[in-house]
Formats: structure tokens, C-alpha cells, sequence
């Protein structure tokens, strides 16, 4: 597949709409205007074409993992396009590489069979917008701890007994310590229906227990999504 153009001569199509935007501005615009070319300009360029560059090594992935498939036909899909097109506006606005990593692989499972129901990728999409990196690490934790553990190469000390919180901070430790902000963050991801009700992060429990799988099926369903398929 050709590579898009490294060139601006095709433009960017949100730094347009935003200088005329600006330049409409009363009085303000000009100054304005120049800030926006000095400060926002490049960096804009720059994650436009890297994020252009991830989405045709997608589509040549997609063409190596699905047998017939071909641009033309991942153009013809509505899906795709809008799911593509949804992840570029998100993947423009971030810098963060576990979101960048996130909405690639999300185009990329869109593309392929038996992909989620439109609506819920679209669902999908706007909550990787949303979480920050410390949601996805906490989702992905408490999805399975001890496959994450082993996965991440983290010492599974064998609990015999303890909290949900004990298990957060030795598997993140940029949390530890930070009781208020993994309460919040817990919180988030079950408001989002992506981790089971209840407040048992400090609750006492079996070394069985501590290490459950706390993601509802649609956690689940969230975190095959944002995950490059196997």
C-alpha cells in the first residue's frame, strides 16, 4: 500500500478549520492566529503524520490477517471508516503511547471478523478518549492479576490474605500511596460499566479473592478491543 505524503500539500484539515475560526475573531484573531502557527502548528503536522503512517501498517496487517481482504474493501466499509475516522480525531489530540497503542489496535479489531457491534466500538472509542493511561493499566490489572503479573514480568508474592488495593499498588507502583486516586479511578471505570460494583478495594479478603477478575463482561469485551488480536 502506498504510504501517504509526507508533504503539507494536501494540508491538514483541522489546523484549517481552526485558522478560520481564529482569523473570524474580531480584532483578536491576528495575534491570535500567529500564536497558534508558532505553538500548535508542527507538533499538529507531526502527530497527523504519524498517526496517518500507524493506519496503513493497519491496513497492512488487516490485508496479511484476513484472507481476501483488500483497501478497497475496508474503504467500502462504513464501519471501518468511521471507526478509523472517530480514532483520528482522539489520536490527534493525545501524545500518550498506551492511548496512541489503544486506538490502533481498536482500528484495528475494527477491520477484523466478528469485530464488536457499531455502536460499541463507537462506544469503545469515545472511552479511550476519556481514560487516561492509569485507567487502561488499573483495567488491565484487574482483569486478570495474575496473568498480568506474569505477563509484565511483576513477582506474584502469593497472598494469603488482604485487599484489592494491595494488589494495585504492587502491580503499579506510581499509585502506591495514592489511596484517593485509585479509589477515584475505580470508580471511573465502574460508572463506565467496565468493572463490577462494590467497594471492595479494601476489604480483607482470601489470596484467592484478591486476585479475582473484578471486569464485567463488557470490560472484557473493552479490553479484547483495545488489544492487538492474537
Amino acid at each position: 500500500m502506498e504510504m501517504p505524503p509526507k508533504s503539507k500539500s494536501e494540508g491538514d484539515i483541522a489546523h484549517e478549520v481552526v485558522r478560520a475560526i481564529i482569523s473570524a475573531i474580531p480584532a483578536a484573531g491576528g495575534p491570535i492566529q500567529v500564536i497558534f502557527e508558532n505553538v500548535f502548528s508542527v507538533p499538529i503536522e507531526k502527530r497527523k503524520q504519524a498517526w496517518l503512517e500507524e493506519l496503513a501498517e493497519v491496513v497492512t496487517e488487516l490485508q496479511e490477517r484476513v484472507n481476501g481482504l483488500t483497501p478497497e474493501t475496508l474503504a467500502a466499509s462504513e464501519v471501518f471508516v468511521t471507526v478509523a475516522m472517530q480514532a483520528s480525531q482522539v489520536a490527534i489530540r493525545n501524545h500518550q503511547d498506551e492511548k496512541l497503542k489503544a486506538l490502533r489496535n481498536a482500528v484495528l479489531n475494527s477491520g477484523m471478523p466478528n469485530s464488536p457491534e457499531e455502536d460499541e466500538q463507537l462506544i469503545f472509542v469515545r472511552l479511550i478518549d476519556q481514560l487516561t493511561p492509569w485507567h487502561l493499566r488499573l483495567l488491565a490489572v484487574l482483569n486478570h492479576p495474575v496473568q498480568w503479573m506474569e505477563h509484565n514480568e511483576v513477582t506474584y508474592p502469593g497472598w494469603g490474605m488482604g485487599g484489592v488495593s494491595h494488589v494495585i499498588e504492587h502491580c503499579l507502583p506510581d499509585l502506591r500511596g495514592k489511596r484517593d486516586t485509585y479509589e477515584q479511578l475505580v470508580r471511573d471505570l465502574q460508572a463506565d460499566g467496565l468493572l463490577g460494583q462494590g467497594q471492595y478495594l479494601h476489604v480483607t479478603t482470601t489470596g484467592h479473592g484478591m486476585v479475582e477478575s473484578r471486569t464485567t463482561d463488557r470490560g472484557k469485551r473493552f479490553i479484547k478491543y483495545v488489544t492487538a488480536p492474537n
